[in-house]
């Protein structure tokens, strides 16, 4: 059966999706544009170390969306799981990111 959601204002989508899963949503937009106007600068500059510089600017920008997400999906989620299990998850997010530094 199909359902039918009416939308008035941007109130009534905030009450449909959580505000937690907006902001996740919205930061993956954005991280996934930086993704794609970084590639249409290396192709436009058509130079290997323009090309390395805008990779190593990436670099930063991934990183920080992973953490933020994270932060924001364990806020929206802080009713439902334990802090045991909270701490056990977005340490797992920071040895991902420690291990991609490792030698």
């Amino acid at each position: 059966m199909l359902h039918i959601v009416s939308v008035n204002t941007i109130g009534d989508v905030i009450t449909v999706i959580e505000r937690a899963l907006l902001f996740i949503i919205l930061l993956r937009i954005i991280s996934g544009s930086i993704e794609i106007s970084a590639a249409a600068l290396m192709y436009k500059f058509n130079d290997l170390e323009k090309a390395f510089y805008i990779n190593s600017m990436l670099a930063l920008v991934g990183p920080v969306i992973l953490i933020v997400t994270t932060g924001l999906a364990l806020s929206g989620l802080t009713e439902k799981i334990s802090l045991t299990r909270m701490v056990c998850l977005f340490s797992g997010v920071l040895l991902i990111l420690f291990s991609l530094k490792a030698k």
